[in-house]
């Protein structure tokens, strides 16, 4: 998809990571100059490094996206490079092992020999953080660089929401109400902002194989886990999605040409995911 960036400020929070950098990487061929943010310094210098030898304006900062101090002191180096901010990719995000239950259904009378389980052993912290990290790590970030917006033409901020945000998938608690509470969000912030010209949507994917969900999908010697079969026999595509090929709807959202008129949706990007009713 051809769209024309120049001249756009672009930042991305956990630009570097496996979706992120397929997502900065579009941004900057398409014209932006893109921002990646994420904890990790090293990553994001690297990123922009490899942008920048294609003659792409690129810069990669660190900043905690629950952090708000760090994320305004990210946003002061940004307003001294490249000026106000026209995108707003919202990307961190995360799960945690101890914030999943290790089974899909409650098994009492395993429960009654051990008085352990995974749902009343959840640990709190692990869960607040796996919350707050998806949710909390979108909301920060639009406080922060949103004021820009309010001055700049034809601004966007796009979330990354989730197929466990329509129905929760099981194991994944925590992850699952952050996506939801993401797409309650964007609706919401969406309304909040229309008078100001800024449009506020978010991409709902579908399963992709990452870094992230390693342990639920592959087992050790590198073979599907029953869950990988679950998803797949889920997915009328029958496979799961490329980076890339969320791209497309990236690009789409962020050019005001093509989709001026679209603010408070979530696209889902699924293979047929959330169509199919398993019958």
């Amino acid at each position: 998809m051809q769209v024309n960036l120049e001249n756009k400020v672009a930042v991305i929070t956990g630009g570097a990571g496996v979706l992120g950098a397929s997502f900065t990487k579009a941004l900057a061929r398409s014209g932006a100059k893109v921002v990646i943010i994420g904890r990790n310094l090293e990553k994001a210098e690297k990123l922009a490094k490899e942008l920048k030898t294609e003659g792409l304006e690129a810069l990669g900062l660190s900043a905690n996206v629950l952090d708000k101090k760090s994320l305004e002191d990210a946003h002061k180096v940004i307003l001294e490079k490249y000026g106000k901010v026209d995108i707003l990719l919202n990307c961190a995000g995360g799960n945690h092992p101890k914030a999943t239950t290790p089974e899909e259904y409650f098994n009492k009378e395993e429960y009654d020999k051990t008085l352990t389980s995974g749902f009343f052993d959840l640990d709190i912290e692990a869960f607040n953080h796996v919350f707050g990290l998806n949710f909390t790590g979108t909301l920060l970030p639009s406080q922060v660089f949103s004021k820009d917006m309010i001055e700049s033409e034809n601004p966007t901020i796009i979330n990354i929401s989730s197929m466990s945000a329509f129905n929760p998938l099981t194991k994944i608690p925590a992850y699952s109400a952050a996506k939801a509470a993401i797409n309650n969000f964007t609706k919401w912030l969406a309304v909040h902002f229309a008078d100001q010209g800024i449009r506020v949507n978010a991409i709902a994917p579908g399963f992709f194989s990452s870094e992230q969900n390693q342990a639920l999908l592959w087992n050790e010697d590198g073979s599907p886990t029953p869950r990988t079969h679950k998803i797949i026999s889920q997915t009328p595509m029958k496979r799961f999605g490329e980076p890339e090929e969320l791209v497309g709807t990236l690009l789409w959202l962020a050019d005001h040409k093509s989709s001026g008129f679209v603010t408070g949706v979530v696209i889902p990007v699924d293979g047929g995911f959330s169509a199919y009713s398993g019958v």
